[in-house]
């Protein structure tokens, strides 16, 4: 029985709502999925829907959770494990989830992220590449011995990571070895080629002409 709903946008474009949608599947919250089609700009539907316009958006058991860092705690709260047990990697985790929540502006702008098309050697300017070797950085201080970020089990700071993992693949971006594996570790993980999957089975209608061309 559903306990509240879940907003998001296109599968095939909205970063931040892969990142909700991963959090709640992974907390195993029992929501209704409402997906609300982006455009060019703001829409009313969001406006009307949503506090701030935006998605994700979770409303569950009476909280009512925006911006990605809160829905993951919120889901950690009904799956701790979404964090590392360890006291000291768990404060790791919480920073590199909360830079990539602020940070990285140059590679969103420059690599929009797109599932279903293959743009290799775009966007690769200078603040980019910055941008790339930070995050590369990030995950090889982890500690972890894979596949992902802390171990073996897929968790918040991954979710958090996989719009990036996507834009890497898209856009074909050279990255050291133990990158390159954790890339392929997120995007065979089964909920995100659900995600994926959605994506392709989107509509044609929704295709927005900026993030295709």
């Amino acid at each position: 029985m559903s306990m509240g709903r879940l907003l998001i946008g296109n599968r095939r474009y909205s970063s931040w709502s892969l990142r909700g949608w991963l959090l709640v599947r992974l907390a195993g919250l029992e929501v209704t999925e409402t997906l609300i089609p982006l455009s060019e700009g703001a829409t009313q539907a969001l406006a009307d829907a949503t506090p701030t316009g935006l998605v994700p958006y979770l409303e569950h058991d009476g909280a009512r959770i925006w911006e990605s860092l809160s829905i993951a705690e919120y889901a950690a709260e009904h799956n701790p494990a979404l964090w590392p047990a360890d006291r000291v990697a768990r404060a790791h985790a919480r920073s590199i989830s909360a830079e990539m929540h602020a940070g990285f502006r140059a590679l969103r702008q420059a690599m929009p992220m797109n599932l279903c098309r293959s743009f290799p050697g775009r966007g690769r300017t200078p603040e980019v590449l910055a941008d790339i070797a930070r995050i590369e950085t990030i995950w090889s201080e982890t500690g972890s011995e894979g596949p992902f970020l802390y171990g073996a089990n897929f968790g918040a700071a991954d979710a958090m990571f996989a719009p990036v993992v996507a834009r890497f693949l898209t856009y074909g971006v050279e990255l050291s070895e133990p990158a390159a594996s954790y890339c392929a570790a997120v995007r065979a993980h089964p909920l995100v080629d659900e995600w994926y999957r959605g994506a392709a089975e989107e509509p044609a209608a929704w295709l927005l002409e900026k993030y295709e061309t």
